[in-house]
């Protein structure tokens, strides 16, 4: 009776040892055993990451510093994603889109009412960085990092080696008391009854009461051993490769990801302090593997470069149930939506902490079982929805590809509200609000995405000369205020450095 439940995590990377550390900080030893096992042969997907603001509270839930482990991962700040290229026909050349700050709410109502009269007709100022801190911040370049007399928490995320992020993530864990078992997986047996009874390893069989699948798109224990279905998102992100190739540091490091939007589909400039990591994600039907490696060296100027190129197969989709028997997916193994919102951990940690929170209440049964799912499968929804969006409001005309997204009619019902709420000129906080979906994204960031597109009509042909909140509450006085308590990005990472 008095023996600890024992979870068996099947796989390291990022994921495995995320929920290894999560687990550790938040059950007893004598309440639950963590073992993970990972095979010293098997790499990780990972090719430099970016993260949102949630990866900032994991860090501090775990009491870890940002001065510890952001050296020791090559680490960066990020505090915006710059759209670069993805609606030329509209006038807009690129546009941002921060992350949401405490000082925001000083400023947001002026940026939302301000893109309601803009659908009216009437030129207003609608540029998202213009009124959100992180905006500007990513404009000057300076770190997020407040004085301690600075009264608003900001948010922010971060840009990082995932490979040494996993490293040391492990080393954490395993202070914690998790148990490292470096083994390669061969079977995993079940119990007649369906549920997995122990995982058999070069090392001997590791039995366990409840397992983690975090063995990648094999998903060697969900999909493969218990069956469950994988729910492809194919008809409405056609995005299933991705080529990569690092280049050197960037001299004045940017506080922020670029994403290029390229001919058939988009390049990711991730900077971090030992290299710049950049990725073109495109649609193999729409590309070749080896034009997408002509067209991303010709966009980094890496023509005549001796650079290998390494090539990368997504799955992009999610299981039709996350947690079956007694079993969880996280990670790649319960699915993937592609990393143009920097989604992956993100979807990953808010999983995690779900799970813990239902596992517990339900006694560490499998009681709270479909309320768990309902919730993953519902983060995963609304986070594609968001990134349906991107190619569905595109004007881009130069290839079949752009165009095949701007046509496309496969989209969730809640999509097609939140558009035809903004076409219609109606409320889309409210719209938000009525769907119950302000904690994928909020009313910020969509208005954000449209206004960055410049969806927006024709502007009237007599204009008041007035009603602009930008300029009418000097919105660029106060945002431009805030950051001047803020310090250059590269002063701050030298300083973590030292």
């Amino acid at each position: 009776m008095n023996k600890p439940i024992h979870i068996v995590i099947a796989g390291g990377g990022t994921a495995g040892w995320m929920a290894a550390n999560y687990f550790a900080h938040k059950w007893p030893s004598d309440k639950i055993k963590v073992t993970l096992v990972e095979s010293p042969e098997i790499g990780i997907i990972g090719v430099g990451e970016g993260s949102t603001p949630t990866l900032k509270r994991f860090f501090e839930e775990l009491a870890i510093a940002e001065s510890d482990w952001m050296p020791k991962c090559n680490a960066t700040y990020k505090v915006s994603i710059q759209f670069n290229g993805w609606s030329p026909s509209s006038g807009v050349k690129q546009y941002r889109h921060p992350f949401i700050s405490q000082t925001d709410t000083f400023t947001q109502r002026a940026f939302e009412v301000n893109c309601r009269t803009r659908r009216l007709g009437l030129d207003t100022h609608v540029k998202p960085e213009d009124f959100l801190i992180n905006g500007v911040l990513a404009k000057q370049n300076k770190a997020p990092l407040t004085p301690e007399n600075f009264p608003f928490r900001m948010e922010y995320g971060y840009h990082f080696d995932s490979a040494l992020l996993g490293n040391y993530l492990r080393d954490v864990a395993v202070g914690k008391g998790v148990n490292h078992v470096s083994g390669i997986i061969s079977d995993v047996a079940l119990h007649p009854s369906g549920d997995i009874s122990h995982l058999v390893t070069d090392k001997g069989n590791i039995e366990g009461d409840f397992f983690v699948d975090c063995t990648g798109f094999s998903s060697n224990l969900l999909q493969q051993a218990l069956g469950v279905t994988f729910h492809s998102y194919s008809e409405n992100l056609f995005n299933d490769s991705a080529v990569v190739l690092p280049t050197q540091a960037q001299e004045n490091i940017q506080v922020e990801t670029q994403s290029t939007a390229l001919s058939s589909g988009w390049c990711w400039t991730i900077p971090l302090q030992n290299r710049t990591g950049n990725g073109y994600v495109y649609s193999a039907a729409h590309l070749s593997k080896d034009k997408a490696e002509e067209e991303l060296r010709r966009h980094l100027g890496l023509e005549n470069s001796d650079v290998e190129a390494r090539h990368l197969k997504m799955k992009v989709g999610q299981v039709d149930q996350h947690w079956q028997k007694n079993c969880l997916a996280l990670g790649l193994s319960q699915g993937f939506i592609e990393p143009l919102e920097a989604t992956a951990l993100h979807l990953v940690q808010i999983c995690i902490e779900y799970f813990t929170d239902m596992f517990e209440k339900g006694g560490f049964s499998n009681k709270e079982r479909t309320t768990y799912n309902a919730f993953a499968k519902a983060r995963f929804d609304r986070v594609r929805d968001y990134i349906v969006a991107h190619y569905k409001l595109n004007t881009r005309d130069d290839s079949d590809y752009w165009r095949a997204n701007r046509n496309n009619m496969v989209l969730s019902d809640s999509l097609k509200s939140i558009i035809n709420t903004w076409f219609q000129r109606e409320d889309l906080a409210n719209e938000i609000k009525r769907q119950n979906i302000g904690m994928h994204w909020d009313s910020v960031s969509w208005h954000c995405l449209f206004a960055g597109y410049g969806a927006f009509p024709t502007l009237a042909q007599n204009q008041p000369g007035r009603g602009d909140l930008y300029k009418e509450q000097d919105i660029e006085r106060f945002v431009q205020g805030c950051a001047l308590n803020f310090k250059q990005h590269d002063v701050v990472l030298k300083t973590q450095q030292s």
